[in-house]
């Protein structure tokens, strides 16, 4: 039996699973993500727990095919990251470096969302197919394009950053990418929260959401379901941004199905509609037949995207 290691790079921690060849999951645990001094300890700290782990199982360096690992900034075909936002990294040859520490072993890098895009296909919602796009919904808008099987990564390592896809050319506030009308200000949790505000300083209409002092995608979405019309409006307007950005995202892909995950996902099923009814409005007839799916592996998306990447 031959093992691999995947590792999913937070800001907070590094989570890290021990897989078979063949995608069972041995183990995962985390260790904290030690940003301090530009990030100079997260490399070494990974291969100091990918060695105790080894011998914590008696495994031996012929054992392990190789190490992947999942970057929360662009990354490019080499394995090199220019910036990262959380890391403390400037210029980093990541796949070098870590092949180094651990005596040479393989080792394989991709950014976070691509590398959960990826998982998701192998052992997820998107098993069995290899065009996919992924959209993840957290504090930001991410995502993973597969074409044919293989993560679109591009010349600088940015392909599938979805949610910098400019869908409101009015907008008059930032992004935090520095652009306006960005797709992640309107369908992130955050922008789903702002669009709410903005829909209640309009007017004065009657909703359970002026109930709560802090509102957020959660809030929404749950008063949804009680049928609260003014979170219907703002789940409409949320959805129209979305489902339009991935009917023209979908029109150069073209997969087969479009997974989505992040944060957001966890309202349910009651979210698909929002964003189906709106792609099919304007997507090309081409892509008429693309399934919308919930994401299934959750928190372990990126370990498994990473392991993929080496098998």
């Amino acid at each position: 039996m031959k093992y691999c290691f995947g590792v999913d790079i937070g800001g907070t921690t590094v989570k890290m699973g021990l897989f078979t060849t063949v995608g069972e999951l041995i183990h995962k645990w985390e260790i904290k993500t030690r940003t301090e001094n530009g990030g100079e300890a997260i490399l070494p700290d990974i291969s100091r727990a990918i060695f105790d782990k080894m011998k914590e199982r008696g495994l031996e360096r012929e054992d392990i095919v190789g190490v992947g690992v999942g970057i929360p900034a662009p990354v490019n075909a080499e394995g090199i990251v220019k910036n990262t936002a959380n890391l403390g990294w400037g210029y980093k040859e990541v796949v070098k470096e870590l092949s180094e520490l651990l005596g040479g072993m393989k080792v394989a890098a991709g950014n976070d969302a691509n590398v959960a895009a990826l998982g998701e296909m192998w052992l997820g919602a998107g098993h069995g197919e290899k065009n996919m796009i992924m959209v993840t919904l957290g504090t930001g808008v991410g995502g993973g394009v597969i074409v044919d099987g293989k993560i679109l990564i591009g010349a600088n390592g940015a392909g599938g950053e979805i949610g910098h896809i400019c869908v409101n050319y009015n907008e008059e506030d930032c992004c935090g990418c520095g652009n306006k009308g960005c797709l992640e200000q309107y369908a992130s949790a955050t922008g789903i929260a702002r669009l709410a505000r903005i829909r209640l300083k309009k007017n004065d209409d009657l909703t359970v959401l002026r109930e709560h002092k802090f509102i957020n995608a959660k809030v929404v979405f749950d008063a949804v379901k009680e049928n609260d019309k003014v979170a219907i409006e703002v789940a409409e307007e949320f959805g129209r941004y979305l489902g339009h950005a991935l009917a023209n995202l979908a029109v150069v892909a073209d997969p087969s199905v479009i997974v989505i995950g992040g944060g957001v996902s966890k309202a349910g099923e009651v979210l698909i509609p929002f964003v189906e009814k709106p792609f099919h409005e304007k997507a090309f007839f081409a892509n008429q037949e693309t399934r919308f799916v919930l994401a299934t592996l959750e928190n372990d998306a990126g370990i498994c995207g990473a392991a993929k990447l080496i098998i």
